[in-house]
């Protein structure tokens, strides 16, 4: 890889919409284990193979995204693509990250009942035994990168501490919003010369633009509904709600969607809870859940159109806030004072990544000791023989199926 090719992303565009769509799909098919596993295969791919950016702007657009509504590994890839690409590369960041998923289970919401058993099986199984050696390896390489001196090292450690002992989304927000404060007070560092952000491209007309967006849809689609009455327009408010209002990943759209399907009659809990069984088996984000409910929906939306159009509804807002925002932090971040927060954030993310490598990556695959085995063997190729993400996953759904099982 030469240099210009590494240099290129922080000054903005350098790569091709191909090049993004290859990229994601292949972790779109690979990244299995939940959003804090999927920002290690981020990070393995982009920062350390590919080398787009370097760990303090990965590091940076992962706070950033945390701090926001919405998947926030989903809206990593999307500013991802979308520095390297511009817009058709967000497009193709979020298609190759998603649809893999969404259309496998737009597939079982046909009646592929057979795959009901995935979710359980020994393949899978290795498959979140690897994410816990993804998880290990990224907070391993970021801890290195983000906690070079005591007082980082500890805030990291105090992160993590807060983090396990009140485990709910809106504490890991206020862990980071402490230690930016932390950070801004007490951290001293040198300037971080302008040149070496990231660029994303988008201008602070854009991102106005986007957050008007978001707000008009949010305030606007349930007047629409009631105005209409129409059971699709509340449809589409509710996904929209619920991809607009969701803190702390994936599992949190869940209640948010059944309340919105199953009692107006659309969806069955039978069903519903039968399609979370699926999605559990699938790689890629959690929210591609959406399209198996568009997909099986009895009323307004059904089949392969109802599953894409409400997975984009239920993505949009995430889409709109990181690209409103993004223009505004990366200006912000320039400066000297939020570059000692963003040092102190950094820190904290370190930790909140080692407080989830215990719960809920490790405690929901390490089962015993051939789990531990796999993952360390996992761990090993990964940090010491540098054996690609994707190797290393396959291996260890190997493993899982003839061992684990």
């Amino acid at each position: 890889m030469n240099e210009a090719e590494v240099a290129g992303p922080a000054g903005g565009r350098a790569g091709s919409v191909p090049e993004v769509l290859g990229a994601f799909l292949k972790l779109g098919l690979t990244s299995f284990g939940g959003p804090v596993a999927h920002l290690g295969y981020f990070r393995a791919e982009f920062v350390e193979r590919r080398r787009w950016l370097d760990d303090r702007s990965y590091s940076d657009l992962v706070a950033l995204c945390q701090f926001l509504p919405g998947p926030a590994s989903s809206q990593v890839g999307m500013a991802l693509g979308l520095a390297r690409a511009g817009w058709l590369g967000a497009l193709a960041a979020w298609c190759g990250f998603t649809l893999p998923s969404a259309i496998a289970l737009i597939v079982f919401a046909y009646g592929i009942a057979q795959w009901g058993g995935l979710a359980g099986s020994g393949a899978v199984h290795g498959l979140k035994v690897a994410a816990v050696a993804v998880v290990a390896q990224a907070v391993w390489g970021m801890a290195k990168n983000l906690c070079p001196d005591r007082a980082r090292a500890g805030m990291a450690l105090a992160a993590a501490l807060l983090a396990l002992t009140l485990p709910s989304a809106w504490s890991q927000v206020a862990v980071i919003a402490l230690a930016g404060i932390v950070g801004w007070q007490v951290l001293k560092l040198p300037h971080q010369q302008a040149a070496a952000h990231q660029g994303f491209g988008v201008s602070r007309t854009a991102g106005v633009v986007a957050l008007v967006l978001f707000v008009a849809l949010l305030a606007g689609l349930p007047l629409l509904a009631v105005a209409t009455r129409s059971p699709a327009w509340s449809i589409v408010d509710g996904f929209y709600r619920a991809g607009a209002l969701v803190f702390g990943g994936g599992h949190v759209v869940l209640p948010l969607l059944q309340a919105v399907v199953v009692p107006a009659g659309v969806v069955t809990n039978e069903q519903f809870l039968a399609g979370y069984g699926a999605a559990q088996a699938v790689p890629g984000p959690l929210f591609s859940f959406a399209a198996y409910l568009g997909a099986v929906m009895h009323g307004p939306f059904s089949g392969w159109t109802g599953g894409l159009l409400l997975l984009v509804v239920v993505f949009l807002p995430a889409f709109l806030l990181v690209v409103g925002a993004l223009p505004f932090w990366d200006v912000l971040r320039q400066r000297d004072a939020v570059q000692s927060a963003l040092a102190g954030v950094n820190a904290a993310v370190v930790g909140i990544l080692l407080a989830a490598l215990y719960d809920p990556v490790w405690t929901s695959a390490i089962r015993g000791r051939a789990d531990f085995a796999v993952a360390l063997a996992a761990f090993g190729l990964l940090v010491v023989a540098r054996v690609s993400p994707l190797v290393v996953v396959l291996l260890a759904a190997g493993a899982g199926w003839a061992f684990l099982g």
